[in-house]
């Protein structure tokens, strides 16, 4: 779950919000049904009445009524001749204008009802996802990375980089005789890591979101996209990025070392230079 979102009743809320989508929902339905009702009734138009008043009656006596058809059926089946009644087709009758603006006007409305109610549930469904613990493990979570001295000894594998994937980072050594330039700048949360000697590092470039990679040769990290570059530490050395790379709070426990990714802390301002460093050989993207 979102951090900034840790202390907000979560099931209240949940519930709160589904019973305000079945809430709408009803009243849409109640309002489609009563306007449909309303259209569907009224008086007589006068091309109706006129239509009612110009019928020949006549017409109608020259048909069969229900009992001299069935007088006809039972003498077929007696096997007797009767005279079938003079019948007349009747004539075509466009349906009534009326009739079908209502038609038509039903459909209107019940096509906006389900046009409201799918986009409400929608909107329903992603309050609920948002709101809805996220499962534990990967990037947005809190990760163990596992001993300081392990991690250490990765990142000297790594030629001074370790990149973890499942939290898209970078950690790298920091020196600890920094640690007094470093608490004039960073906040306890990332000071944390740098008293054991550990920078965990985001990965994203704070210019443009590019993916940063390691440049062996310089020691540094240097930027494909537009060439921003930063010392070990993250700190800005050059190129177009507006500050540092961002660093995630952490924490030490039992000698591990604990990542809250789900916790993002801005990079340092531009000028910020703690540990000293300068590049230790050619750059791998461009001067600084």
């Amino acid at each position: 779950m979102n951090p900034l979102y840790a202390d907000i009743p979560t099931i209240p809320l949940i519930l709160g919000v589904a019973a305000l989508v079945v809430l709408v929902l009803v009243t849409l339905v109640s309002v489609a049904k009563r306007r449909d009702t309303q259209d569907a009734t009224g008086v007589l138009s006068h091309e109706t009445r006129n239509r009612d008043t110009s019928l020949d009656v006549a017409t109608l006596a020259d048909k069969p009524s229900g009992k001299e058809i069935e007088r006809i059926a039972d003498a077929e089946r007696k096997g007797t001749a009767v005279e079938p009644a003079k019948t007349e087709i009747a004539a075509f009758v466009p349906p009534d204008p009326e009739a079908v603006g209502v038609a038509r006007r039903q459909f209107l409305n019940r096509s906006i009802v389900v046009l409201f109610g799918f986009a409400l549930s929608m909107f329903g469904v992603q309050v609920i996802a948002f709101l809805w613990p996220q499962p534990k493990g990967g990037f947005g979570s809190k990760i163990n990375v596992g001993k300081i001295e392990d991690i250490q000894q990765k990142i000297t594998a790594g030629s001074g980089f370790y990149y973890l994937a499942e939290g898209r980072m970078w950690i790298t050594e920091y020196p600890t005789g920094a640690i007094d330039k470093a608490k004039a700048v960073y906040s306890d949360p990332v000071l944390n890591s740098m008293a054991v000697g550990l920078a965990p590092l985001y990965q994203k470039c704070p210019h443009l979101g590019c993916r940063v990679p390691s440049c062996v040769s310089s020691q540094w990290f240097e930027c494909p996209c537009h060439g921003s570059q930063y010392n070990m530490a993250g700190e800005k050395k050059g190129g177009p990025a507006p500050r540092g790379m961002d660093r995630f709070a952490t924490e030490v426990t039992g000698g591990s070392l604990i990542v809250n990714t789900g916790l993002v802390v801005q990079g340092p301002p531009v000028g910020v230079n703690t540990t000293g460093q300068e590049a230790e050989g050619p750059h791998c993207v461009g001067g600084a």
